[in-house]
């Protein structure tokens, strides 16, 4: 024998299809109207508030003057440098020492690290490292207390599309935005549980086409 219609059930599912209607064709096409790359202009001062925003520190000099603020951030004591950061960009003032594997011990003991970038995303306030010889790997910008990382104006893209356009997929990128900082189930702010709790940035202008 088949189950007793249950007429309470019947008219709730009734109820049911003609509040949805008509059975649709076929799925619904999802928009497809994306922010393409090269759609907005970077704008540098857009980067600088989000960084501010991150509470990141932010210093504007050219590249020639990039010693000196190594020098206010970071004078006196001992760093890490990926092997390919260009010297000029650091003041006798600091003990660098050049990474060649160092162990996570030692890096941590260490007071900061000073890089270059790969990309930075101005809509975002993101900095992009991917490894290259003057950003290292990513275990040098993560232990030591202090990250200060050389940006050059012609880095500064506009959205995110833009930066995915310029990275390569295939090397391991760091993406950075302000300081390291989590909160706890109050949602206190604690600032670097996974990476340095101070984070400078440098911006310099674009080097002079040849």
């Amino acid at each position: 024998m088949g189950q007793p219609v249950n007429p309470s059930r019947e008219i709730v599912l009734a109820r049911l299809r003609a509040a949805r209607g008509a059975a649709p064709a076929g799925p619904a096409e999802p928009p497809r109207d994306y922010r393409p790359a090269g759609s907005l202009a970077a704008d540098i001062d857009l980067l600088v508030d989000r960084l501010v925003d991150y509470r990141a520190t932010v210093h504007r000099c050219v590249d020639a003057e990039v010693a000196r603020v190594v020098d206010r951030v970071l004078g006196g004591r001992r760093i890490v440098v990926p092997p390919g950061l260009p010297t000029r960009w650091l003041p006798d003032t600091v003990d660098a020492v050049t990474d060649d594997g160092l162990d996570p011990e030692r890096l941590a003991a260490l007071d900061g690290v000073v890089t270059g970038a790969a990309v930075a995303v101005a809509e975002t306030g993101t900095i992009i490292l991917d490894a290259s010889p003057d950003q290292g790997r990513r275990v040098i910008t993560l232990l030591p207390d202090v990250h200060v990382c050389v940006l050059r104006a012609d880095q500064v893209v506009a959205a995110v599309p833009d930066a995915i356009a310029r990275l390569d997929p295939r090397r391991p990128l760091t993406w950075i935005s302000g300081p390291s900082a989590t909160s706890d189930i109050e949602l206190d702010r604690v600032e670097g549980v996974h990476g340095p709790r101070n984070l400078h940035v440098v911006v310099v202008p674009a080097p002079p086409r040849p």
